[in-house]
């Protein structure tokens, strides 16, 4: 399952990309974010983000980089939240 949360314009995040356990390391992964960002409805969307804890290499393969200005971001981080 993979999910994005975009407004269509100028931003999208990448929410989930979950493949079941079973069937990691055969790139259902990376098909699945390439299909995310190929799709008609979000070309020309001007940033798009995530947050992984462990997958950055698969995202680096698919053209994320690090955050340009992380001086520029910020949280709310509810530790108890889920």
């Amino acid at each position: 399952m993979a999910r994005v949360i975009s407004d269509f314009a100028t931003f999208a995040w990448v929410d989930d990309v979950i493949v079941q356990a079973d069937y990691h390391s055969r790139g259902i992964g990376k098909w699945m974010v390439e299909a995310i960002l190929a799709h008609a409805d979000l070309q020309g969307v001007g940033r798009w983000a995530l947050v992984t804890r462990d997958a950055h290499g698969l995202y680096r393969q698919v053209g994320f980089t690090p955050l340009q200005e992380p001086e520029r971001w910020m949280e709310i981080l509810d530790p108890d939240a889920n």
